[in-house]
């Protein structure tokens, strides 16, 4: 398949924009492509493919056999702000080498769609579902976003790691904080400082949800995603493979009043992004998941106070703030975010978060409560994922990382794994798809994420089951090596290979840092007598 091209010439640089256009990377493009960068380049059938050239006379040509969108999975770098207009000039050429060659695949059963595209409707319009509703109508797909609250704020700490920010595009202004510096507070309150192996460039963003998420669902309706304020209800399944799923919602857009109106909606796949609650799931029989409580209250503090939290944020583990989880305390633009979380004593959760203030009390002694928030958040994925033209992502599939209750960047990433996924199998929304295309979603995302959930629902039942256990955890913190392969693997979301030698040093340690735990926490048990 081949496409003509048009090239947008800027002041310094040539972008070649294919239309259809369907990614971005931001850094030069060689005339010739090593075969050693070939593992660095991942698809992307979700933004405009726009490839910066640094000769603005070279002649290029491009075939395009998949019209999948690529780009660099090490960091690019960062915009300035959400908005900064390009001058450009628009003309048509003819390009030719090099020829790259991407591969769309759909069902050999798969119909042509006649005069129309596929429907796709994506419901929840957190991170997941707008990373999901963009990267389908950026491939074609005629895209539906529902969403019931346009403000809505999840309590949530907002971390997000540094290789978001570039590959996700988003703009400096959303980023309340750029934290470089991090607290680990043991149960006897001992600190250990964290982030001492951070290079200049290197930070921990926090943002607000409701800052995040509606920036993702705006661009997914610059893009032409149709964004609805509406709140779902149910889902009538088809009876054969070629009928459409019928959605039930009521949608609210001013017209009826606070009630809404009942609206049906006729689509030929869904993608579950409505979180921890879903409704999706529910109708699709996913099963039923552990989950945890997080209760976070963001508090306003006298600006002396806030200039402490400026970089820094602070992590603190103990039974007092919560047997299974840690206590936070995140800065925010204005405010900071203070909130625990638990999965085996819910009913216990405004206790904890008491412990959490009475454990910072000094650093936000005078501060304002501003805003509660609580909200479930799942443990581990669930049961089932998929089924039929129905996927699950994001909070809905389970996404959230034990130990460190990480889930933005792993809720953007399968929305936009499993979008693509339908972008490709539907040749660009031609053709109809089937559980078999989504399902490569889902092998793709086990492929490369199970390790990381797996190590660290180990790290948890390790070293979070005791009081001593946990400050075996934080003296190990203080090691410069742990501290390195932590924020590498966590930044950057890949798995660093480590040193043979430390990491041997490393487990020594470890078994070091946990036979004193026991034997501390014996002691502990013989007083307690």
């Amino acid at each position: 398949m081949t496409f003509k091209t048009k090239i947008k010439i800027y002041p310094t640089l040539s972008t070649i924009q294919s239309s259809p256009s369907i990614h971005q990377i931001q850094r030069p493009f060689p005339t010739h492509i090593p075969n050693h960068i070939h593992p660095l380049l991942q698809n992307h059938s979700k933004e405009p493919l726009s490839i910066l050239v640094a000769d603005t006379q070279s002649s290029l040509s491009l075939t395009f056999s998949k019209m999948s969108a690529i780009a660099f999975k090490p960091f690019t770098g960062l915009r300035r702000s959400s908005a900064v207009p390009v001058p450009t000039t628009t003309t048509t050429t003819t390009l030719s080498k090099p020829v790259i060659k991407f591969h769309v695949s759909a069902a050999k059963t798969s119909p042509k769609l006649s005069n129309r595209n596929l429907k796709v409707a994506v419901i929840g319009g957190g991170p997941a579902g707008g990373a999901a509703a963009e990267t389908l109508a950026k491939g074609g797909i005629e895209t539906f976003l529902i969403e019931r609250k346009l403000d809505n704020c999840k309590p949530c700490g907002g971390a997000i790691p540094l290789c978001m920010v570039g590959e996700f595009d988003l703009p400096l202004d959303i980023i309340d904080r750029r934290v470089t510096k991090m607290k680990m507070i043991s149960p006897s309150n001992i600190a250990v400082d964290i982030g001492q192996t951070l290079k200049p460039h290197e930070y921990i963003g926090m943002v607000r949800r409701e800052v995040l998420d509606a920036y993702l669902r705006d661009r997914a309706k610059e893009n032409g995603a149709n964004v609805i304020n509406g709140l779902f209800l149910k889902m009538d399944m088809p009876k054969r493979w070629d009928e459409p799923y019928v959605l039930h919602y009521t949608e609210y857009d001013g017209k009826k009043g606070a009630m809404g109106e009942k609206v049906t909606l006729e689509v030929d796949a869904v993608i579950g992004a409505d979180g921890a609650n879903s409704r999706v799931a529910k109708a699709i029989n996913a099963g039923d998941y552990d989950y945890a409580i997080a209760f976070q209250e963001r508090i306003k503090i006298p600006d002396d106070k806030m200039v402490y939290y400026e970089n820094l944020a602070e992590m603190y583990v103990g039974d007092d703030v919560s047997p299974d989880f840690y206590g936070w305390v995140f800065p925010k633009c204005d405010h900071v975010a203070v909130g625990t979380g638990t999965v085996t004593h819910k009913s216990d959760i405004k206790k904890f978060q008491l412990a959490t203030r009475n454990r910072a009390k000094d650093k936000i002694l005078g501060g304002k409560i501003i805003r509660v928030e609580a909200h479930p958040i799942p443990e581990h994925p669930r049961p089932r994922r998929l089924s039929g033209r129905v996927a699950l992502v994001g909070d809905a599939a389970g996404y959230v990382t034990k130990c460190s209750g990480e889930g933005i960047y792993f809720a953007a990433k399968s929305g936009r794994m499993c979008a693509e996924a339908i972008v490709e199998g539907s040749q660009l929304g031609k053709k109809m798809v089937d559980e078999g295309d989504l399902r490569k979603y889902l092998e793709k995302w086990d492929k490369t994420y199970w390790p990381t959930y797996k190590v660290l629902d180990v790290l948890q039942k390790v070293f979070y089951r005791s009081n001593p256990a946990r400050e075996a955890f934080v003296e190990m913190c203080a090691d410069e090596y742990v501290q390195k392969m932590t924020f590498d693997s966590y930044l950057y979301k890949t798995v660093v290979p480590g040193n043979p030698m430390d990491d041997l040093k490393l487990a020594v340690n470890t078994i070091g840092s946990l036979v004193r735990a026991n034997a501390l926490k014996k002691e502990m048990e013989k007083l307690n007598v």
